[in-house]
């Protein structure tokens, strides 16, 4: 049978789409499911047997949240840098991209420095600059300006501190999200701010009236893209936590695999927040 254009087109995009859905049921769809059912089992490997399975049921995520307390006090430092980065990423990226979006000389080189941290920040590189303190700002770590923030406000002093002592992971990881930003800001008309001038709105007006309307389907996507990364990141203690558990000789792959699932509906509640809370009105008021 002799195939038409439009059909050896068709059998070429199925081939194209056959090799990626192949690996991803292979990669990705297989291991995630095993996942799960090795967090209902106690996993065993053995030499002679390979991968023994003794079911267990839900125990393992009740020993998690009941006596796990280092997951706890993991989870909790988690919830610490979403509250405390996210917000504080989001503002500082849409900041950077207005200032990059006006008339400036080097504009180009510019974009390249606020970029290039990306570019470079593999796991490794991450890694050694954190245990060489490249992350803190000492002055917010001590001294006489802390002891007075934390008797002013013990309450705040935390997530302060926690923000301010490393600011320099927040500009660095802000790289995408002033790309994204940049891109929106972008395609912005600019007679809608000259319409908006001769109508008498001012700068901070049309900010908020204009721009950060403009901006707020992007924000969606930077949110993901930062819970994402914050949740995927080489230091996360708790990442740390699944990979050390994972060789342990009385917890192994079951017990790892019931933090990972854990870890993994935490993280999907919180884009889903996100998701609601960037989430244009249009499609609020079409459900």
């Amino acid at each position: 049978m002799k195939l038409t254009k439009q059909g050896r087109e068709n059998l070429f995009g199925y081939l194209f789409i056959g090799i990626w859905i192949i690996g991803f049921l292979w990669l990705t769809a297989y291991p995630f499911l095993m996942s799960f059912v090795y967090s209902l089992n106690k996993v065993t490997i053995t030499g002679s047997e390979g991968i023994r399975l003794e079911a267990v049921g839900f125990k393992n995520y009740l020993n998690i949240i009941t006596t796990d307390f280092d997951f706890i006090n993991n989870l909790k430092g988690f919830l610490l840098d979403v509250v405390v980065f996210l917000p504080t990423i989001l503002i500082v990226s849409i900041i950077i991209a207005l200032m990059l979006n006006q008339k400036l000389k080097l504009k180009g080189f510019f974009r390249s420095v606020f970029f290039f941290p990306v570019i470079i920040s593999s796991g490794p590189i991450i890694n050694e600059l954190l245990k060489q303190g490249a992350s803190i700002t000492p002055e917010f770590s001590g001294g006489v300006f802390s002891n007075a923030f934390f008797e002013a406000s013990p309450l705040l002093s935390s997530a302060f501190f926690h923000l301010f002592s490393q600011m320099v992971i927040v500009l660095w990881f802000s790289g995408v999200q002033i790309v994204l930003f940049l891109a929106a800001l972008q395609k912005l008309d600019k007679e809608i701010y000259e319409a908006a001038e001769i109508d008498g709105a001012n700068i901070w007006e049309s900010f908020w009236k204009i721009t950060l309307p403009t901006l707020k389907p992007m924000m969606l996507v930077a949110s993901v893209y930062t819970i994402v990364f914050l949740a995927t990141f080489s230091n996360n203690k708790i990442i740390v936590q699944i990979q050390r558990v994972m060789f342990d000789t009385q917890k192994g792959y079951g017990y790892s695999s019931a933090l990972a699932w854990l870890y993994f509906i935490v993280v999907s509640l919180i884009l889903l927040i996100a998701f609601l809370l960037f989430k244009p009105k249009r499609e609020r008021r079409k459900r």
